[in-house]
């Protein structure tokens, strides 16, 4: 889980503070573990400083802290300080750049290949599922688990990412599907052919980031042509 630390300090000295600080990113080059920091200054009182700083996770942020670079740099920037600063420690729950991120690990996961990874740090046990391919809607960490088995018992295959737009609690994913069919699908026995597909998916994310809702659209009987299910059709 992504985790934020706000550093709130007071002082009249903040250019020193802010050499200081280009000091200890060149000194931790290729150590740190932050992966990005904001500095603020409060518009009604140019003496009071907020620095926000966002690590992977707070084991990420701990290892940061330890750097013996970060030890020395936080006592020099106390001395620096008018009052002793404050640190609060936040767990991230909502945030539109977490849920695109998660919303690639989600595609990623469910194309490995072997067993199908647990999904519990993606996907709400609430899930629901909008599919028109489907009669009806896919409920439920369970039958999710089984529509992505039926996939990927009928083929091996991949998605690339072509584009995400996050907004809200939504994400939109515009992908491209590749897989070689190597079992049954859809009555269609295994024959090796490779196949593509486009599509487009919204993920609607919940509490701590994980996936609770979904709507599909994708090229499925474009799939279905170049299986052959359409040549019957077709004549």
């Amino acid at each position: 889980m992504t985790f934020v630390q706000i550093i709130d300090c007071r002082t009249s000295r903040f250019d020193d503070i802010n050499r200081l600080m280009d000091t200890w990113v060149e000194q931790t080059k290729g150590k740190r573990t932050a992966t990005h920091a904001v500095v603020g200054k409060d518009h009604s009182d140019a003496s009071h400083f907020i620095e926000i700083v966002e690590f992977p996770s707070y084991e990420e942020a701990m290892r940061n802290s330890n750097l013996p670079e970060t030890d020395k740099i936080f006592r020099e920037m106390v001395a620096l300080c008018d009052e002793m600063p404050t640190f609060t420690d936040l767990d991230v729950v909502r945030d539109e750049q977490l849920y695109a991120t998660n919303a690639r690990r989600f595609f990623e996961t469910i194309a490995v290949s072997g067993d199908l990874p647990p999904l519990d740090e993606l996907v709400a046990e609430s899930y629901h599922d909008h599919d028109p391919a489907n009669e009806q809607d896919t409920m439920g960490m369970d039958a999710l688990r089984r529509e992505i088995g039926m996939w990927r018992g009928g083929f091996e295959f991949e998605f690339v990412i072509d584009d995400q737009i996050a907004q809200g609690d939504r994400v939109c994913t515009r992908w491209t599907w590749n897989g070689t069919q190597t079992g049954e699908f859809m009555g269609m026995p295994a024959g090796g052919k490779k196949v593509a597909m486009t599509g487009v998916t919204t993920h609607r994310f919940g509490e701590h980031g994980k996936i609770v809702e979904a709507w599909w659209e994708y090229d499925r009987l474009g799939l279905m042509a170049q299986l052959g299910a359409l040549e019957g059709l077709e004549q």
